[in-house]
């Protein structure tokens, strides 16, 4: 499943570096034997227990850039047999330059107010004495858990994923000494 995960999503122009795995475990499975006398949950005695395979989970993360591929990335990755997935996670890519800015504007703001209060009080700004600054940094709008995707060949169209819209805020205080 794995390699056919990985080929759809190269036919699908997903760069490399955006596909990343996050765990992988594989733990063996023995057969213990079977109940014994005829009793629910009883195990017969074994002396030795056979190995009959591994269970394998690999976990892989996957970075869409093009949000209007997104429920076609997800449909291929079910039709190839992917039953387990979470997500998708929607998230801003260049949220420190969008922070800077948000930051930008609250501090031209913030000392536009305190020039027009100036002014109505009769009072001069001298300089700024304590800045202090708290932000709204966006969580995803949307993580679905779990989602079970049929893996039955259709013509089912790709499921709509809505991304909804963050918002990155900055809220400044700026303290003055006046005269």
């Amino acid at each position: 499943k794995e390699s056919a995960v990985l080929a759809f999503l190269d036919t699908q122009g997903i760069a490399k570096k955006d596909i990343k795995t996050e765990s992988y475990t594989s733990y063996p499975k023995y057969d213990y034997g079977s109940p014994c006398y005829g009793g629910v949950g009883v195990l017969c005695p074994v002396s030795n227990p056979k190995l009959i395979g591994y269970d394998v989970s690999e976990n892989i993360s996957v970075k869409v850039h093009d949000i209007t591929k997104a429920g076609d990335v997800v449909q291929g990755i079910g039709a190839v047999g992917v039953t387990d997935m979470n997500g998708p996670n929607f998230s801003i890519e260049k949220q420190d330059a969008l922070q800077q800015q948000a930051r930008k504007i609250a501090i031209d703001n913030a000392k536009a107010k305190a020039e027009t209060l100036a002014r109505d009080l009769g009072v001069r700004l001298v300089r700024i004495v304590n800045f202090s600054e708290n932000g709204n940094y966006p969580a995803p709008m949307m993580y679905a858990k779990g989602m079970a995707v049929d893996s039955a060949p259709s013509a089912s169209p790709a499921p709509q994923l809505p991304t909804g819209v963050n918002k990155i805020t900055s809220n400044v205080t700026i303290t003055y000494e006046i005269r």
